[in-house]
C-alpha cells in the first residue's frame, strides 16, 4: 500500500513540477453544437503524452503545456461518434478550436431475426422489454428476472452481473430511492419500453467525469403513449376459507410529474411490508456513521421457516403508499414519499433447541402462539436541485413504528404468557450543497441531524427462574422496561480539486452522539406488590461520543481510461465518555485512528474489467457494550457486561472479475474476499435448560472469513432460453465462550444454483431453478463428528395459453433437507391458476388454488456454530381465490 501511495504522489508531483503555459480552445460538431467530454491530448514529437483533459458542457477545454514547445508537439482530439483530429502546434499560449466530423461506430454485430437484442451505448446497456416478455407476464418484475445478466433475489433485490444496483430510476428520475419493489411489483409491463443498465453511474451532474464511480444503476424508460395518461389497476378478490385480496393503484410518468400511489389489503399471506424494503440500508448506515440504538427486548420467538412468505404467513394487512415527484423547474425536483402499514400476524409453532457443549449438552423445548400487531408510519420530503455547476439536496424523514405482541408460551412444560410493547420513533434531516468555484474546483457543505427513541415494555406472566431473579421465592410475573433516546449530528466541509491526472478531495468535519439507556427489571410478587429483581438489573447510563475527522481522497485515471485508482486516507480522533452513578461507572477515553482504503479497476477489454479493493477499518464499541445492569432481553435471556469498551480492527480485501459480451448476451463474474476482525472482548454465556445468562468479558478475540463466488448467465438464441448458474464457497472461524469453556469454531458453507427461463413457443413458457446448500460446523473442543446440514430446493413453473386470452399456470416447489443425526425432510408445494382476459372491458378474471396438497404443518431444522434447532410450524392449508382486475 505504501508503494501505491508513493506512486500516486510521484505522478502528481511530476505533473506539478514542470514549467507550464496554457493551451485552450473549443470543440464543436459540424452544426456548431458543443461536444461535451471530448478527450484532448497533448503529445510530444515521439508520441509521449504530456497532458490531457476533457471538454466541458460548452465544448471548452484548457490544459497545461511546457513553457517551451519543441518541434513535433501535437494536439489530438477524440470523442465517441466523431473522427479523431490531430493538429501540429507552432505556438504556445494560443487558442485552438476544433470542428469534429461525425463518424459511424463499427461494432461487432450478429444478424438475428425476431430475436432479443441488447444495445450498448457507452456505459449504458439497453434491454428492450418486449424482447423478453410474454403474454403471461403482468408487471415489470415478472420480466426482469428473465433478462440475462440481471438477477432478482427472493426479496426483490436486483443485481447486474454480480453487483447490486445502487439506484433505480424511472425515465431518469429517482422516485423511490432504494425501495424499488414498489415499482417492480406495480408498473405494468405494457408501460415499459426499455430497461437500461448504467455502469459507473453518477447521479450528481456536476461530478460526472470528475469523480470515479463503480456504481451500477437501473433506469426504466416509459413508452410515450403511457406518459400522457393515468394508468393503474383495481382488483377485488375473495376466497375460501375466509380470504380477501383487494388493491387499487394509480400511476403517472410524464416529464413534470411521476407518481405511484396505491391502497391494498389482504389476508392471503402477502406481506405489503416487503414492498417497503430498503435494499441499500447497510450502505446508508455506513455513510451516515450513526450507531442508532435498536430494539433491546423481544418475545424470544423462533425464526420464520425457510419458505416463501405466502406459504407460512397468517396475516390481515393494509398498506397506503403514496409516492410523488414533481419537476418544478429545470433541474429542480420536489419528492414526497409516505406510507402507513397496519397488520396483524399470527404464528404458532413448536421448537426444540440443543447446544452441543464439552461439559454436556443443554436443551429446551418451546411451544408458542404469537400474535403481533405491527404498525409503520413513514413520511419523507426531499428537495433536489441538480445543475451542471451546483447541487443541493435536503431530505427530511420521520418514522413511527408502534408494535404490540401477545404471546402464549409453554417451555419445558411450564405454561405462561407474555406481552411486549414497543414504540420506536425517529426523525432526521440530511442536507448537502455543492458548488463550483471560478477555477473549476468544487466544495461541499454537508449536515445531518437525527433524534430517536425506543420505549419498550416486556411482561412475562410467570415466576420463571425464581432462584436467579427473586432469591428463590415464588413470584407472579416480571416486568422489563427500557428506553434509549439518542441524538446525533454530523457536519463536514469538503473541497475537490479537479484537474487532469489526479483528482484530490479533502474533507474535514465533526460528529457528536449523545445517548441514554434507562432500564429496570421488576417483579410482581404474589401479593401484587412490585419490587426490584434480586439482581443488579437497572441502568441509568449516559453516553457521549465526539469525533473530529479529516480525510484525503485521491483518484487517478489513465488517459486511455483503462486504469482507475482511488486512495482514501481518513484520520479520526474520537473522545468517548460514559457514566452510570448506580455502578460508580465514569469512564473517559480517546483514540486516534487511520483507516485507509484502496481501490483499483483495470479495464481488460471493452466490456470486461478486473477490480481490487482493500480497507482497514477501526471501530470502537457502542453503548450496548458497556451497560452494567442486567437486561432481560426475552423470557430466557439475561444480558449484562463486565468489560471495557470494545475495540475492533477489521482488515478486508476483495478481488473480482466481470466479463460480458452483450451482443451474444453472455455474462460472467467471479468474486473472492477475505476479512479478519481483531476484538478485545468476547461474549461469555452460561446456558441451562431454563436460562441463558450472557456477559461480555475482556479477551483477545479473532474472527476470520473467506469467500469465493462465481455466476454465469447466457441467452441461447436458438432455444429462446436464458440459462444461469452460480457457485459459492465460504469459510469462517470464530470463538465462543460457553459454560466457562472456550470453543473455537470453524464453519464451511457451499452452494450451487442453476436454472433456466425458456420460451418454448409463443404460447408456452417453462421456468426451472435448483439450489443446493451444504453447511458444516466443527469445534476443536468437541471430539464428535462435524454437524452437517444439506438442503435442496427446486422450483418449476409451466405457463401456457391454450387459446387467445386464456392463461393457465402450474407451479411446484420441493424442499429436501438432511441434518446430521436427524431424519430426512421433504415437502412438495404446488399451485394452479387460470386467468381469462376480457378485452372489451379491460378486465382479467382469475381463479387460483394455492397449496394443492393442503399441507398444514411444516418442519424445518437450523444449524449454527454449536446449536441445533428444529421447529414445527403451523401454515395455511389449501386456499382458493377468485379475483377480478380492471386495468385503466
Amino acid at each position: 500500500m505504501k508503494l501505491s501511495i508513493l506512486l500516486i504522489l510521484s505522478l502528481f508531483l511530476m505533473k506539478q513540477g514542470i514549467a507550464q503555459s496554457q493551451i485552450q480552445g473549443r470543440i464543436k460538431d459540424p452544426k456548431g453544437k458543443a461536444v461535451n467530454s471530448a478527450t484532448v491530448t497533448l503529445k510530444s514529437g515521439d508520441g509521449k503524452i504530456i497532458a490531457y483533459t476533457r471538454s466541458d458542457e460548452q465544448g471548452a477545454y484548457q490544459l497545461k503545456a511546457p513553457a517551451v514547445l519543441t518541434a513535433g508537439f501535437s494536439l489530438e482530439v477524440s470523442s465517441l461518434g466523431y473522427k479523431r483530429e490531430v493538429l501540429l502546434l507552432a505556438e504556445r499560449n494560443k487558442s485552438y478550436d476544433f470542428v469534429l466530423k461525425e463518424s459511424a461506430i463499427d461494432l461487432p454485430t450478429v444478424v438475428v431475426n425476431n430475436r432479443p437484442r441488447l444495445k450498448v451505448d457507452g456505459d449504458t446497456l439497453n434491454y428492450k422489454l418486449s424482447d423478453f416478455s410474454n403474454k403471461q407476464d403482468r408487471v415489470l418484475g415478472d420480466v426482469l428476472k428473465k433478462m440475462p445478466g440481471i438477477e432478482v433475489a427472493t426479496d426483490g433485490k436486483i443485481s447486474y452481473n454480480g453487483k447490486n444496483i445502487s439506484n433505480f430510476y424511472i425515465d431518469g428520475d429517482n422516485l423511490l430511492d432504494d425501495k424499488y419493489n414498489i415499482a417492480t411489483k406495480s408498473i405494468p409491463k405494457e408501460a415499459v419500453d426499455k430497461v437500461q443498465v448504467i455502469q459507473n453511474d453518477q447521479p450528481i451532474k456536476m461530478l460526472r467525469n470528475k469523480m470515479n464511480s463503480d456504481d451500477v444503476a437501473l433506469n426504466i424508460t416509459i413508452k410515450d403513449e403511457a406518459k400522457i395518461k393515468l394508468i393503474g389497476q383495481a382488483s377485488l378478490g375473495a376466497g375460501l376459507p375466509n380470504r380477501f385480496d383487494e388493491n387499487i393503484n394509480g400511476m403517472m410518468f410524464n416529464k413534470k410529474y411521476k407518481g405511484i400511489n396505491y391502497l391494498k389489503g389482504n389476508n392471503v399471506g402477502n406481506d405489503p411490508a416487503r414492498e417497503l424494503t430498503s435494499h441499500n440500508f447497510s450502505e446508508l448506515k455506513d455513510r451516515l456513521n450513526n450507531n442508532k440504538p435498536g430494539a433491546l427486548l423481544s418475545t424470544g420467538a423462533a425464526g420464520v421457516p425457510d419458505l416463501p412468505q405466502n406459504r407460512y404467513l397468517f396475516n390481515r394487512a393494509a398498506l397506503l403508499n403514496v409516492n410523488n415527484l414533481f419537476n418544478l423547474k429545470k433541474d429542480i425536483q420536489l419528492k414526497t414519499n409516505l406510507y402507513y402499514l397496519l397488520d396483524r400476524q399470527q404464528r404458532d409453532y413448536d421448537k426444540f433447541t440443543e447446544y452441543y457443549l464439552p461439559s454436556g449438552n443443554v436443551s429446551f423445548t418451546e411451544k408458542q402462539s404469537n400474535t403481533s400487531k405491527p404498525n409503520q408510519f413513514r413520511a419523507q420530503a426531499s428537495l433536489n436541485i441538480n445543475r451542471e455547476k451546483s447541487y443541493l439536496n435536503n431530505t427530511f424523514i420521520s418514522n413511527y413504528s408502534p408494535m404490540k405482541y401477545q404471546v402464549g408460551l409453554n417451555t419445558n412444560g411450564i405454561p405462561f404468557g407474555q406481552q411486549l410493547q414497543q414504540k420506536a420513533f425517529d426523525v432526521s434531516n440530511e442536507f448537502s450543497y455543492l458548488n463550483t468555484l471560478k477555477n473549476g474546483h468544487i466544495y461541499n457543505l454537508y449536515s445531518y441531524l437525527s433524534y430517536s427513541s425506543q420505549p419498550e415494555k416486556l411482561q412475562v406472566n410467570s415466576g420463571l427462574n425464581e432462584a436467579q431473579l427473586n432469591q428463590g421465592i415464588p413470584y407472579s410475573a416480571i416486568i422489563q422496561t427500557s428506553n434509549t433516546p439518542a441524538f446525533f449530528t454530523n457536519t463536514y466541509l469538503s473541497f475537490k480539486k479537479v484537474s487532469s491526472g489526479i483528482i484530490q478531495t479533502y474533507k474535514t468535519g465533526f460528529s457528536f452522539q449523545a445517548q441514554q439507556l434507562n432500564s429496570a427489571l421488576n417483579t410482581i410478587q404474589q401479593d401484587s406488590q412490585i419490587q426490584p429483581a434480586a439482581i443488579d438489573a437497572f441502568n441509568n447510563l449516559k453516553w457521549k461520543r465526539s469525533n473530529l475527522y479529516t480525510e484525503g481522497l485521491y483518484e487517478y485515471e489513465t488517459e486511455d481510461e483503462k486504469l482507475k485508482a482511488s486512495l482514501n486516507v481518513p484520520l479520526n480522533y474520537q473522545y468517548i465518555q460514559y457514566r452510570d452513578p448506580g455502578y460508580a461507572l465514569d469512564q473517559k477515553m480517546n483514540k486516534f485512528f487511520i483507516s485507509p482504503g484502496l481501490r483499483l479497476k483495470y479495464q481488460t477489454g471493452v466490456e470486461n474489467y478486473l477490480q481490487f479493493s482493500y480497507a482497514l477499518k477501526n471501530e470502537l464499541g457502542t453503548m450496548d457494550d458497556v451497560y452494567r445492569g442486567a437486561i432481560l432481553k426475552n423470557y430466557r435471556s439475561l444480558y449484562a457486561n463486565n468489560a471495557p469498551l470494545s475495540a475492533q480492527k477489521n482488515h478486508s480485501a476483495a478481488l473480482s472479475f466481470n466479463y460480458r459480451k452483450a451482443i451474444t448476451m453472455f455474462f460472467f463474474n467471479l468474486q473472492a474476499g477475505y476479512s479478519r476482525i481483531n476484538l478485545n472482548t468476547i461474549s461469555s454465556s452460561i446456558l441451562t435448560n431454563n436460562l441463558q445468562e450472557r456477559i461480555v468479558l475482556p479477551y483477545d478475540n479473532n474472527i476470520s472469513a473467506y469467500n469465493l463466488a462465481g455466476n454465469v448467465s447466457k441467452y441461447w438464441f436458438e432455444l429462446r432460453t436464458t440459462f444461469s448458474m452460480g457457485l459459492s464457497w465460504s469459510q469462517s472461524r470464530n470463538n465462543q465462550f460457553q459454560n466457562n469453556t472456550l470453543l473455537p469454531y470453524k464453519a464451511i458453507n457451499n452452494g450451487i444454483k442453476a436454472g433456466f427461463q425458456s420460451k418454448i413457443s409463443n404460447n408456452t413458457n417453462l421456468n426451472y431453478a435448483i439450489n443446493y446448500n451444504q453447511m458444516e460446523s466443527k469445534s476443536t473442543a468437541n471430539k464428535e463428528e462435524p454437524i452437517r446440514y444439506q438442503q435442496i430446493r427446486q422450483q418449476a413453473e409451466l405457463s401456457f395459453m391454450p387459446f387467445n386470452d386464456l392463461f393457465l399456470n402450474l407451479s411446484a416447489e420441493q424442499l429436501y433437507t438432511k441434518q446430521s443425526g436427524q431424519g430426512r425432510l421433504s415437502y412438495l408445494f404446488s399451485d394452479l391458476s387460470a386467468r381469462y382476459k376480457v378485452n372489451k372491458i379491460n378486465t382479467d378474471f382469475e381463479f387460483g388454488i394455492s397449496n394443492l396438497g393442503n399441507i398444514k404443518t411444516y418442519r424445518a431444522v437450523y444449524l449454527s456454530s454449536n446449536a441445533f434447532t428444529s421447529g414445527t410450524y403451523e401454515i395455511p392449508g389449501r386456499i382458493a381465490m377468485l379475483k377480478a382486475t380492471l386495468t385503466f
